[in-house]
Protein backbone atom coordinates (compact mmCIF):
# COMPACT_ATOMS: atom_id res chain seq x y z
CA UNK A 1 0.00 0.00 0.00
CA UNK A 2 1.16 3.45 -1.09
CA UNK A 3 1.34 6.65 1.50
CA UNK A 4 -0.87 9.10 0.40
CA UNK A 5 1.61 11.79 1.94
CA UNK A 6 5.57 10.33 1.07
CA UNK A 7 4.36 7.60 -2.03
CA UNK A 8 6.43 5.15 0.44
CA UNK A 9 5.68 1.24 -0.56
CA UNK A 10 4.56 -0.33 2.79
CA UNK A 11 3.19 -3.50 3.39
CA UNK A 12 -0.54 -4.21 3.22
CA UNK A 13 -1.37 -4.76 6.40
CA UNK A 14 0.51 -1.75 7.79
CA UNK A 15 -1.56 0.85 9.58
CA UNK A 16 0.87 3.76 9.47
CA UNK A 17 3.55 4.93 6.70
CA UNK A 18 6.54 3.66 8.31
CA UNK A 19 8.77 6.57 6.36
CA UNK A 20 6.60 9.74 7.39
CA UNK A 21 4.50 8.11 10.23
CA UNK A 22 0.87 9.48 8.70
CA UNK A 23 -1.92 7.02 8.95
CA UNK A 24 -2.34 5.09 6.38
CA UNK A 25 -6.01 4.49 5.05
CA UNK A 26 -6.69 1.63 2.33
CA UNK A 27 -9.52 3.28 0.96
CA UNK A 28 -8.35 6.42 0.83
CA UNK A 29 -5.35 5.58 -0.86
CA UNK A 30 -7.22 3.14 -2.86
CA UNK A 31 -7.11 4.15 -6.74
CA UNK A 32 -4.20 6.97 -6.32
CA UNK A 33 -1.18 7.33 -7.98
CA UNK A 34 2.57 8.71 -7.05
CA UNK A 35 3.75 11.83 -8.65
CA UNK A 36 6.99 11.13 -9.70
CA UNK A 37 9.38 14.61 -10.47
CA UNK A 38 11.60 14.42 -13.28
CA UNK A 39 15.04 16.73 -13.94
CA UNK A 40 12.88 18.63 -15.89
CA UNK A 41 10.03 19.37 -13.56
CA UNK A 42 13.16 20.32 -11.39
CA UNK A 43 14.21 22.19 -13.74
CA UNK A 44 10.77 24.06 -14.84
CA UNK A 45 10.66 24.41 -10.83
CA UNK A 46 13.73 26.43 -10.57
CA UNK A 47 13.05 28.86 -13.51
CA UNK A 48 9.52 29.63 -11.87
CA UNK A 49 11.49 30.65 -8.35
CA UNK A 50 11.78 34.42 -8.01
CA UNK A 51 14.57 36.09 -10.06
CA UNK A 52 17.28 36.35 -7.67
CA UNK A 53 20.00 33.98 -8.27
CA UNK A 54 20.08 32.55 -4.81
CA UNK A 55 19.75 28.93 -3.66
CA UNK A 56 16.22 28.11 -3.42
CA UNK A 57 14.37 25.12 -1.24
CA UNK A 58 11.23 23.96 -3.05
CA UNK A 59 8.70 21.99 -1.10
CA UNK A 60 7.66 19.00 -2.78
CA UNK A 61 4.74 17.74 -0.83
CA UNK A 62 3.93 18.00 2.88
CA UNK A 63 1.63 20.33 4.38
CA UNK A 64 -0.24 21.48 1.72
CA UNK A 65 2.26 23.57 0.72
CA UNK A 66 3.49 22.10 -2.32
CA UNK A 67 5.30 24.47 -5.07
CA UNK A 68 6.32 26.79 -2.47
CA UNK A 69 10.02 28.46 -2.74
CA UNK A 70 12.07 29.46 0.15
CA UNK A 71 15.12 31.72 -1.18
CA UNK A 72 18.13 30.86 1.09
CA UNK A 73 19.24 34.19 2.01
CA UNK A 74 21.19 34.03 5.19
CA UNK A 75 24.34 32.12 6.31
CA UNK A 76 22.32 30.22 8.66
CA UNK A 77 18.79 29.50 8.47
CA UNK A 78 16.91 27.21 11.01
CA UNK A 79 14.16 24.57 9.90
CA UNK A 80 11.70 23.85 12.58
CA UNK A 81 8.19 23.38 13.90
CA UNK A 82 8.90 26.55 16.48
CA UNK A 83 7.67 29.38 15.20
CA UNK A 84 10.45 31.20 15.62
CA UNK A 85 12.42 28.95 12.74
CA UNK A 86 13.12 30.53 9.59
CA UNK A 87 11.77 27.94 7.66
CA UNK A 88 8.31 27.08 9.67
CA UNK A 89 6.89 24.04 8.64
CA UNK A 90 3.34 22.96 10.85
CA UNK A 91 3.60 19.80 11.07
CA UNK A 92 4.12 17.50 14.72
CA UNK A 93 6.63 14.92 12.01
CA UNK A 94 8.85 17.72 12.53
CA UNK A 95 11.14 18.74 15.63
CA UNK A 96 10.60 22.29 17.06
CA UNK A 97 14.36 22.63 15.95
CA UNK A 98 14.65 20.15 13.49
CA UNK A 99 17.82 21.05 11.01
CA UNK A 100 19.58 24.24 9.69
CA UNK A 101 20.74 24.79 6.68
CA UNK A 102 24.18 26.67 6.87
CA UNK A 103 26.20 28.56 3.95
CA UNK A 104 29.92 27.72 3.99
CA UNK A 105 32.88 28.40 1.60
CA UNK A 106 32.29 25.39 -0.52
CA UNK A 107 28.47 25.30 -0.40
CA UNK A 108 25.80 24.90 1.59
CA UNK A 109 25.62 21.78 4.07
CA UNK A 110 22.36 20.43 5.75
CA UNK A 111 22.88 19.83 9.78
CA UNK A 112 20.44 17.70 12.12
CA UNK A 113 20.18 19.83 15.34
CA UNK A 114 18.81 16.37 17.02
CA UNK A 115 15.70 15.54 15.96
CA UNK A 116 13.52 12.83 17.03
CA UNK A 117 13.05 11.96 13.01
CA UNK A 118 16.05 12.60 11.44
CA UNK A 119 17.06 14.82 8.50
CA UNK A 120 17.47 12.78 5.13
CA UNK A 121 19.07 14.06 2.11
CA UNK A 122 18.34 11.44 -0.98
CA UNK A 123 16.83 9.46 1.32
CA UNK A 124 19.64 8.69 3.79
CA UNK A 125 19.46 9.65 7.20
CA UNK A 126 22.33 12.40 7.97
CA UNK A 127 23.74 14.05 10.79
CA UNK A 128 25.48 16.61 8.40
CA UNK A 129 25.65 16.80 4.61
CA UNK A 130 26.71 19.03 1.80
CA UNK A 131 23.46 20.07 -0.65
CA UNK A 132 24.58 19.85 -4.45
CA UNK A 133 22.00 21.22 -6.90
CA UNK A 134 18.79 19.05 -7.12
CA UNK A 135 19.18 16.99 -3.69
CA UNK A 136 16.29 15.84 -2.05
CA UNK A 137 16.06 16.96 1.58
CA UNK A 138 13.14 15.50 3.94
CA UNK A 139 11.81 17.15 7.23
CA UNK A 140 9.37 14.95 8.85
CA UNK A 141 6.71 14.61 5.91
CA UNK A 142 8.09 17.39 4.23
CA UNK A 143 10.05 16.09 1.13
CA UNK A 144 11.91 19.40 -0.48
CA UNK A 145 14.29 19.80 -3.70
CA UNK A 146 17.66 22.16 -3.17
CA UNK A 147 17.90 24.52 -6.33
CA UNK A 148 21.48 25.71 -5.95
CA UNK A 149 21.08 28.00 -9.15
Amino acid sequence: MFCGECGFQNGDAANFCSKCGSMLDPDEVAGQTTVLFGAGDVDAAAAAADAADRPTLLIRSGGGRAGEHLPLQAARETIGRATEADLFLDDVTVSREHAAIERERDGFYIRDLGSLNGTYVNRLRVSRQRLTDGDEVQVGKFKLTFLER
